[in-house]
């Protein structure tokens, strides 16, 4: 008995509220139990969602408020829900969509659900590959399919069902039974993508591409085996709304090789903040940069002061890197609440008279703003409280080569780090030795400055080769012109 003959098939439709399973939630679910060239069961239901059903998905789907108002919860329906598809092929048109939100119904529930998947899309992108278009109104048009109640639940599942016969009478029960094994068995690649476009891509360190309509960029990513982070980025897609979204709007990836770790986390960081993609928000450059500055006023004591100009050359005299003005005041209000520490001379106090600062009349403050607490004293518990913001000073007299190999594949990436900011990277001691970076100029970065820093002091990437250059041609080092707050 073959696979097709001894497997039952559930396919399935759901209809929804909208596209997002964290929010949206199901309307209706219609399911054909298929089993050796028959159907042996159905089950459909209408779902109260607990939501509104927008007006336009009304219109769209014909599920209306009042229809689903005295209908079952999922809760009720959840247990025979997944005895019904105990031990079946969970089937479905873009099989992403409605598998992420049974499972994000289950999740509201905390139980787990899981099932081998088969989506009818990438089916006929294997068997009728000579098509450009495989949604479900384009193969009930190409296989008259005859006329069935689209946008409902049972109405689409009799056109996926009706395609799959279809297919078997085209292609032949053996081919079809091939193509659906090996459906089952690849890594799950969205549906507008060729189900062979993980074939190519090499399990070596480096940065991906994903890619929508018209070209635009959507997400960077990197890792040290871009072809297993593929793989894995598509098989876990459909656990958030995010990853729904991102994978019905891919169309292609590309990507880029590198020797080493320390080089894709360097070149994904410099995508993300100039090329600006679609789904990567956290990396993306700062409009301002702002660190503190510790200062002596007239009686000795250590103030502090904002500032946007940061001299790269001089890191060790500046306390941390914030994005936002108002992230660096909340830094300097937290250091002075655990430490006790004067707020006047924080600066978060707007200009008074003299005389003791506000947290001094609550007992927050030992008199600084007074005079009233020794000078030495003070300012070494200042330099306590702020020791672990203070930036490193680059301790190299020019830039260093960074060098990492890859035994593998044999690449070598010589990367070039002055001020900790990555400047360029060559590929041999030739090329180092012939480097000029005079006239090269970079902009700091936080994001980059963490990263090297991490790496360069042994507790991020290990097995680095530092080859230290002469301290001529240096690349100039720039910091954002200030903004106004």
């Amino acid at each position: 008995m073959t696979f097709l003959n001894s497997t039952t098939f559930a396919f399935l439709d759901l209809e929804t509220t909208g596209g997002s399973t964290a929010y949206d939630r199901i309307t209706e679910i219609g399911i054909r139990f298929w089993r050796d060239g028959q159907v042996v069961d159905e089950w459909q239901t209408l779902l109260n969602p607990r939501i509104r059903i927008p007006a336009f998905i009304e219109r769209y789907t014909g599920i209306t408020n009042e229809m689903v108002a005295d209908a079952p919860l999922f809760e009720d329906i959840a247990d025979e829900f997944e005895e019904r598809l105990k031990g079946t092929v969970f089937v479905a048109h873009n099989a992403r969509f409605d598998y992420g939100f049974v499972k994000a119904e289950f999740r509201r529930l905390m139980r787990p659900f899981a099932a081998k998947v088969l989506c009818t899309v990438k089916l006929s992108r294997r068997l009728y590959p000579e098509h450009k278009r495989h949604n479900l109104d384009a193969l009930i048009q190409r296989h008259n399919l005859g006329t069935v109640q689209r946008h409902r639940a049972m109405g689409d599942v009799i056109a996926m069902l009706g395609f799959f016969e279809r297919a078997l009478v085209e292609h032949g029960q053996l081919q079809v039974e091939e193509a659906v094994r090996t459906l089952l068995q690849r890594p799950s690649v969205p549906s507008h993508m060729p189900p062979d476009v993980l074939d190519e891509v090499p399990a070596v360190p480096g940065v991906y591409r994903f890619y929508g309509e018209n070209d635009l960029l959507l997400y960077v990513g990197k890792s040290t085996n871009i072809a297993q982070r593929i793989a894995s980025h598509f098989s876990g897609d459909h656990n958030t709304s995010k990853g729904i979204r991102l994978s019905q709007s891919m169309r292609r990836l590309e990507w880029t090789e590198t020797a080493g770790e320390l080089g894709a986390l360097l070149l994904e960081l410099r995508q993300i903040k100039t090329l600006r993609p679609m789904y990567n928000r956290r990396s993306r450059a700062a409009k301002t940069l702002w660190s503190i500055e510790l200062t002596s006023n007239e009686q000795g004591y250590l103030q502090a002061r904002l500032v946007q100009q940061i001299e790269p050359h001089q890191l060790g005299l500046y306390y941390g890197l914030f994005r936002s003005k108002k992230d660096a005041q909340r830094a300097l209000t937290g250091i002075a609440a655990k430490n006790d520490l004067c707020n006047k001379l924080l600066d978060l106090e707007p200009e008074q008279p003299p005389g003791p600062c506000f947290q001094r009349t609550l007992g927050r403050c030992k008199g600084a703003c007074e005079g009233l607490e020794d000078v030495t004293r003070y300012n070494l518990r200042v330099q306590i409280a702020f020791h672990s913001l203070r930036l490193k000073t680059w301790p190299w007299q020019g830039p260093v080569g960074v060098r990492e190999h890859n035994p593998v594949t044999g690449r070598t990436d010589i990367l070039i780090i002055y001020n900790w900011m990555h400047v360029a990277t060559v590929h041999s001691e030739e090329e180092l030795h012939d480097l000029s970076l005079r006239g090269t100029a970079v902009t700091f970065d936080a994001d980059s400055y963490r990263l090297v820093v991490k790496a360069l002091a042994g507790k991020g990437v290990g097995g680095l080769k530092l080859i230290e250059l002469p301290p001529v041609g240096e690349p100039e080092i720039l910091t954002d012109s200030p903004q106004n707050d």
